[in-house]
């Protein structure tokens, strides 16, 4: 059995107003084995946002929270996981 990984993670984060949103996704979209990023808005507030962060891929939890955290975020919570096996490089023969 091959090693497992993170495949899929979703998150609370609480984040101020800049980067804006599509910003916010692009920047997650660019850490190191993201695939696929969905970023939706949870609440408003006068200096924060509220939203939930979905990604896929070959996932490093802590690449993410560091990038999150790079931007002003704090990661409040993680409310799914999904783990499966990391996808071989290369050819298969």
């Amino acid at each position: 059995m091959g090693k497992k990984t993170l495949k899929r993670i979703v998150l609370d984060v609480l984040k101020p107003h800049s980067p804006t949103l599509p910003e916010f996704a692009e920047i997650l979209g660019s850490v190191e084995g993201v695939k696929n990023v969905n970023v939706t808005l949870i609440e408003l507030d006068q200096d924060t946002e509220t939203i939930k962060v979905t990604l896929e891929g070959d996932l490093s939890y802590e690449k993410i929270k560091n990038a999150i955290e790079e931007k002003g975020g704090v990661v409040h919570s993680i409310d799914e996981v999904m783990a499966g096996e990391a996808q071989r490089r290369g050819r298969r023969d």
